[in-house]
């Protein structure tokens, strides 16, 4: 049975490129690991570490901001989630690739200070994002806890994306945001959406101002919020889930009744799916989530 994991997702402006924004996100990072002591895993908003000012050129920041992630933010990083002893999620960072192009990057650390997954975003928001785009869907183990997807902001607006990372075996999806927009109000209808006809949770932190809007959400997975932020400039909305709940719902169904990773009769027949080339193999499907 996977252990409750204690979940803080943390509303907060970001730090913007400079000299010390690792120092002071190193000590907010502290800070909060001494006021919550019961959390696990931190998980902070889209480039929260280096992000632009809302008077900056985000392509010249983007730029400036750059690095491998094996490079000296990277080793800083892990270096504080080994110190604190926690999962860390420090939010998306500009990583420059082995190719030379840059991208919205998300990097995950283990409490032994080990990198042990990242995730490109997929789906810039263009044409106002200029990084280049991922190839890839990613999960990674939460040691004795459940397996968890990760996403970056506009991704989430693609039914795709959280479905494959569900059929990856998701027990939950991390949605790193950075919306100063009115369409926040859209994101949190979408995070709700994407937990129902998935049978997962999603947790969608987005920055506080000036940066984000905040509005930062839990939901089941059945769709119910369990906990959601207003606007404030800085605040940790608290969980502790049971991530074997996924397993519960996709097996008895949404409400003890929907089974949506089971919907097809013995003798089901492929669905061509046209926009992908491709189709719906019902024996593939059942190969998902369990």
């Amino acid at each position: 049975m996977p252990t409750p994991l204690p979940l803080g997702l943390v509303q907060a402006a970001a730090f913007h490129h400079g000299d010390d924004s690792l120092e002071g996100f190193a000590g907010q990072v502290r800070g909060l690991a001494r006021t919550h002591p019961a959390v696990r895993l931190f998980v902070f908003p889209e480039l929260h570490v280096c992000g632009h000012r809302p008077d900056e050129d985000p392509e010249q920041v983007m730029n400036a901001a750059a690095q491998e992630l094996d490079g000296p933010r990277g080793t800083t990083l892990a270096s504080l989630a080994r110190e604190l002893g926690v999962w860390l999620v420090p939010g998306s960072v500009y990583e420059r690739g082995e190719d030379g192009h840059v991208y919205n990057t998300a990097p995950v650390y283990s409490p032994e200070g080990k990198r042990i997954a990242e995730y490109r975003k997929v789906f810039p928001w263009r044409p106002y994002e200029t990084t280049a785009a991922g190839d890839r869907f990613v999960v990674f183990d939460l040691e004795d806890h459940g397996r968890v997807g990760l996403s970056i902001c506009y991704d989430a607006w693609f039914p795709e994306v959280t479905r494959q990372l569900a059929w990856q075996g998701a027990d939950l999806v991390l949605n790193l945001v950075r919306t100063p927009t009115v369409d926040r109000a859209q994101e949190l209808v979408l995070a709700r959406a994407n937990a129902i006809v998935n049978q997962v949770f999603m947790a969608s932190v987005n920055a506080a101002p000036p940066d984000g809007v905040g509005r930062s959400v839990v939901v089941d997975p059945e769709g119910r919020v369990r906990a959601e932020a207003g606007p404030e400039p800085l605040i940790v909305v608290t969980d502790v889930l049971d991530l074997g709940e996924t397993r519960r719902v996709r097996r008895h169904g949404t409400a003890g009744l929907t089974r949506v990773w089971d919907p097809f009769s013995d003798d089901q027949q492929p669905i061509d799916l046209p926009l992908y080339q491709g189709r719906i193999d019902p024996a593939r499907w059942r190969r998902g989530p369990k």
